[in-house]
């Protein structure tokens, strides 16, 4: 019996939490008089409320408040917190404006638990002139390498001959909208605008609005809130190079691409093609990094064909961004080794003939000429090979004619050497032999006999 007081006294203290938690809950009174103004700055609208009558400033209090925004049609709410009680943001105002702000309340007068009070909502629409038609289409536009914004856009369907458009733009720091002062024609027609010197603009609301103007036709304007970070093209990377490591592997290293893109918000994709025997090779994406460099290892090395790498802006700087163009560099390992051989054999063949060239004239040059000794003898029926025996013998006597058959000896000069050969009968061999000094059988003597009639024998 003793536990049903404990009980009922633990159900009325759990009952006095909830029920204060639910009391602090309610307590807190949502913002009052949201109000959403148009300022005239092609979509940045104003959003302005009062705090709660029943709030009291304290030190030991927070006041904060949640502000969310989109477009009709959105999926998904922005966010701001603030502790201001006015709000600039932009809207695309060819469709309706929303907003909703609660109360956010914290610290001792809550028991240091946050209270958040009911929404209030408003809305904002501007009034829409002219048929949907005749907006312009196909509105893009591409913050390139973080230098210049580029718009580009088609007439709309019901957009009559001649008309002239205008693209006008505002920025938070600007005192007024500014139009475009650098169009991109097409037949004398505005089909773009370049916009320069942005730098102001980054990661603030831009507001733009493209109008058209024709004689007695209202043309239905476009507006758009654009974040230059989210629209961000970059370049190629640049100085792509391709090595071979001591390790037999693949290393790939770029720079970040020129402009003014910060390197730090950059990520790159590498691409690797692959043979596929006669096939073309395929595209396949190895590595999403925020690394200037990718190495492939030996065990892939030999597949890979082409390496190819581009980049674009990474989550930390943006939410979105379009991809760069790809390296224009394509390397190809095995390609190029082949290449490389069959540069090769003819630099090696020709400096190895080149080498042996000046070799045999630098050995010609050398040699100094020596006189030549003239053997003119009577074979007298002795074959040439012991004709050749005696030339050993005697092959140290300079510019002589020894006749076998006498053992004679006379010196002539060069033009004299026939003389004594042509008196011997006609019958008779004689054995003529040019050298420049002792010589043997295989030293390359010119050795020949001839007959009176100028039969050479070997």
């Amino acid at each position: 019996m003793a536990l049903q007081p404990i009980s009922l006294l633990s159900m009325v203290l759990a009952w006095g939490c909830v029920a204060s938690s639910s009391l602090w809950h309610t307590a807190v009174a949502p913002p009052q008089d949201l109000q959403i103004t148009d300022p005239g700055l092609l979509g940045s609208l104003d959003i302005e409320w009062k705090p709660p009558s029943n709030i009291q400033t304290s030190s030991e209090c927070t006041v904060k408040y949640k502000c969310e925004y989109r477009n009709a049609g959105d999926r998904e709410w922005k966010v701001i917190f603030t502790r201001k009680l006015k709000l600039r943001v932009g809207f695309d105002l060819s469709r309706t404006a929303e907003v909703k702000v609660q109360t956010l309340l914290k610290g001792w007068c809550t028991n240091d638990v946050e209270v958040h009070s009911e929404w209030v909502y408003a809305t904002f629409r501007v009034p829409l002139q002219g048929k949907l038609e005749s907006e312009v289409q196909n509105f893009h536009c591409i913050y390139h390498d973080w230098e210049y914004l580029k718009c580009t856009w088609q007439p709309g369907l019901l957009a009559p001959r001649g008309v002239n458009y205008g693209l006008y733009y505002w920025y938070e720091g600007l005192e007024h909208t500014v139009q475009c002062d650098h169009y991109i024609q097409d037949h004398g027609i505005n089909m773009g605008c370049m916009l320069q010197n942005l730098s102001q603009a980054e990661y603030k609301d831009l507001s733009i609005c493209v109008n058209g103007s024709v004689a007695a036709t209202l043309l239905r304007p476009l507006y758009a809130t654009l974040r230059l970070h989210n629209l961000a093209k970059p370049s190629p990377p640049q100085q792509l190079v391709v090595s071979m490591s001591a390790a037999e592997e693949l290393r790939v290293v770029w720079s970040p691409p020129g402009g003014q893109t910060p390197p730090q918000c950059l990520e790159y994709e590498v691409q690797l093609a692959e043979e596929q025997g006669e096939a073309k090779a395929a595209w396949a994406s190895v590595s999403t990094q925020v690394e200037t460099a990718f190495t492939i290892s030996r065990a892939n090395r030999s597949r890979v064909s082409c390496v190819r790498v581009r980049g674009k802006t990474n989550n930390f700087c943006a939410d979105e961004g379009f991809w760069s163009e790809w390296t224009q560099e394509c390397f190809s390992v095995s390609r190029k080794e082949v290449k490389q051989l069959f540069i090769l054999i003819p630099v090696i063949l020709g400096l190895s003939s080149s080498l042996l060239i000046f070799t045999l004239i630098g050995q010609c040059k050398k040699s100094p000429p020596l006189p030549k000794h003239y053997w003119c003898g009577k074979t007298a029926g002795i074959a040439p090979s012991n004709l050749l025996e005696e030339w050993h013998s005697h092959a140290n006597l300079p510019l002589a004619f020894w006749h076998l058959d006498s053992q004679a000896i006379c010196d002539h000069h060069d033009d004299e050497r026939d003389e004594e050969c042509h008196e011997r009968p006609n019958e008779d061999k004689v054995l003529i032999v040019e050298d420049a000094g002792p010589i043997d059988e295989h030293s390359g003597v010119i050795l020949q006999t001839n007959d009176w009639n100028g039969h050479r024998y070997p």
